[in-house]
């Protein structure tokens, strides 16, 4: 158990949620550790299996969040295909963490491309190359319906839209390729906003919202962090940012690496190039405020100047960064490998980073000098392990 914090006085604090289907139970098992500490965030950002996590969550009172995430990773993790849990708990405990827990991991992904996921998805029958007649029957292997009346079932959107909480979450418009957000600052929420940003084609079919399709927001960013970072009115922000996919990973050994590394590749999304831009960006803001401040009163009523000090800012936007890490016996199919166990240890993985990263108090507080910061547990262990040699030597 994680002690109760008091953040510092930040007008935002943010729970920004990648994209990554099954490996999505990682980002409840982080809220888990955030919510028994006492920080509850005033602004759930999501992208695709990070949209639905939000959405369970500003759609639901506090104390209410915990349980619902659990139910609904529990009600989706149940295969169509076999229905008794306990077998499976005591099939993957009996193969340990060995080659054999491989074999169950791909036949569990296996499983989920032929029956589907209780409450998520169920295959098309027949399939959309044998559907004659076009529309989404056509164009996706999944009818997602059943993620609907889930979402009904579990979220609250009349809360959603009472705005006592902020909601976004990111999807494709078809047409345009542009990139959207769907924002409970400025629209109503409905299931549909939520289902679209987790369309994945070829498997999930497109979402109509108003005339428009949307496919999950992936595609183009799977990470929201730069909507959180680039809003305006710009206010003092600490962001604790979940990713599902790292960046850093080893050289492919065969082909099935190879897969696995380019969708870690695709969907990390270059998290860490986006913190460092805004580093650079604030930097400059902040040298830009500096420099208006000197400016004679006089100067005040010029609209060029005016126009400056727009852009200008002295906020503090403070980053905390988690990233999932992988088990050795996961490969590309992992982010549909839907089984119980599977599940539950990406939850207790997530809940445990987290714990671990609230045991520096002191990367909570308002950052210092360029006005952003960003900390990360993994990042620290690693530059600590190096560090250890050249001492020795």
């Amino acid at each position: 158990m994680t002690d109760r914090i008091e953040l510092p006085p930040y007008e935002t604090v943010a729970l920004v949620l990648q994209g990554g289907g099954a490996l999505g139970s990682y980002q409840a098992g982080v809220y888990e550790g955030l919510h028994e500490a006492g920080i509850q965030p005033n602004w759930f950002a999501g992208i695709s299996i990070g949209a639905v996590n939000a959405a369970i969550m500003a759609g639901n009172a506090p104390d209410q969040r915990v349980p619902r995430l659990t139910e609904f990773w529990e009600t989706i993790c149940r295969s169509a295909l076999l229905s008794d849990a306990m077998l499976e708990e005591r099939i993957t405990a009996l193969a340990g963490d060995g080659p054999g827990r491989a074999a169950i991991s791909a036949l569990a992904a296996g499983r989920a491309l032929l029956g589907g996921q209780d409450g998520f998805f169920t295959p098309r029958v027949p399939p959309p190359f044998l559907w004659p007649f076009g529309g989404i029957a056509a164009t996706s292997f999944y009818d997602t319906a059943p993620l609907k009346q889930t979402l009904e079932r579990l979220v609250d959107f009349d809360r959603i839209n009472a705005r006592e909480t902020r909601l976004s979450v990111g999807a494709v418009d078809i047409e345009t390729g542009n990139f959207a957000y769907f924002d409970n600052a400025a629209i109503k929420i409905v299931p549909e906003h939520i289902m679209a940003s987790g369309a994945l084609p070829p498997g999930f079919p497109a979402v109509e919202i108003e005339g428009r399709y949307f496919w999950d927001g992936g595609l183009v960013s799977n990470t929201p962090l730069t909507e959180v970072l680039g809003h305006t009115p710009r206010r003092d922000t600490i962001a604790f940012q979940v990713d599902l996919w790292s960046a850093d990973g080893p050289q492919p050994q065969n082909i099935l690496d190879v897969a696995e590394r380019e969708k870690d590749i695709r969907y990390s999304s270059r998290t860490r190039m986006a913190t460092d831009a805004a580093t650079d960006l604030q930097r400059l803001r902040r040298a830009l405020k500096r420099a208006l401040d000197c400016l004679p009163p006089e100067t005040a009523s010029d609209p060029e100047i005016a126009n400056l000090r727009d852009l200008s800012c002295s906020k503090v936007y403070n980053i905390i960064h988690l990233i999932y890490r992988e088990k050795h016996y996961e490969a590309q199919h992992k982010d549909y490998e839907f089984s119980l166990p599977t599940m539950r240890e990406h939850w207790e993985a997530g809940l445990a980073d987290i714990r671990r990263t609230l045991k520096h108090p002191e990367w909570l507080e308002r950052p210092r000098g360029l006005g952003v910061v960003t900390h990360d547990v993994h990042r620290a262990a690693r530059e600590a392990a190096k560090a250890e040699p050249e001492a020795a030597e």
